[in-house]
């Protein structure tokens, strides 16, 4: 079993990887892999160990995720690289910047990153946990969950898109990183190294990781921006793919890298 994550990618140029949510695979960068390699780079989405047909890790944690993440992107063989990351995959991101800052040129954090505290851990983990926990299908309980967590301006389609990410995802899979996401410790003190210039986008309806707490994070970083887009919930990417795209192209182009 390969242990290089299954991964889609997309056009060639500078590589962005995205780093997908406890919520869904791949999918849930669809939008973002077309957008990004007709605007001139290789767009890479991978499947997090567990998801898709990436192989597992045991234990589930961030330092494992981190070192499967590593060698995704030595395999790619694209120098440093521009993460994206959504939620757990934010959270990643971090993660892989703190252990290997010279392989991560510029980070976009979306509805993710800081630790959870008691209250996030409340309104993230523990609906999903009880989503499992009932019996359902991973399609019901994407049905129960997406419209819960999503903002008033979704757009129908990527919130149908969310849906349908979440519902592949194997249940098993799906609480190993729920249970994860508790685990992950890092703060200030280590954000503050690092260097890179880091784009954060939150949406204002995110119940799961509010704008402030976003905010937050960005004054931590060194070079950090914060985009907050009014109507979008916890899928930012699919609820205002405009917003997010805008603000996406818009920090890549003014970041630039000619490799």
């Amino acid at each position: 079993m390969s242990l290089i994550p299954a991964f889609s990618c997309l056009g060639s140029g500078p590589t962005v990887l995205m780093l997908h949510d406890a919520d869904g695979g791949h999918l849930t960068f669809a939008p973002q892999v077309e957008l990004l390699a007709g605007s001139g780079y290789r767009a890479v989405a991978w499947d997090m160990p567990g998801y898709g047909h990436s192989a597992p890790i045991d234990p589930y944690a961030f330092k494992g995720l981190a070192g499967r993440c590593l060698a995704l992107m030595e395999a790619l063989q694209c120098g440093p690289v521009t993460l994206v990351g959504h939620g757990m995959g934010a959270m990643l991101a971090l993660e892989v910047a703190v252990r290997q800052p010279a392989q991560v040129h510029r980070l976009v954090l979306c509805a993710g990153g800081p630790a959870l505290d008691e209250q996030a851990r409340q309104d993230w983990i523990r609906p999903r946990l009880e989503a499992l926990a009932g019996g359902q299908t991973m399609a019901q309980a994407a049905q129960q969950l997406v419209p819960r967590f999503v903002g008033s301006g979704a757009l129908p389609e990527g919130a149908r898109l969310a849906e349908h990410a979440l519902a592949q995802v194997y249940p098993g899979a799906y609480r190993r990183a729920l249970e994860a996401l508790a685990g992950f410790d890092r703060g200030a003190a280590a954000f503050a190294h690092l260097h890179m210039p880091a784009l954060l986008i939150s949406g204002a309806q995110d119940r799961c990781t509010p704008p402030a707490a976003v905010e937050a994070l960005a004054q931590v970083l060194t070079d950090g921006r914060h985009v907050c887009l009014p109507h979008a919930g916890h899928w930012p990417q699919l609820e205002d793919p405009d917003g997010f795209d805008s603000a996406l192209l818009g920090f890549l182009s003014t970041t630039r890298v000619l490799h």
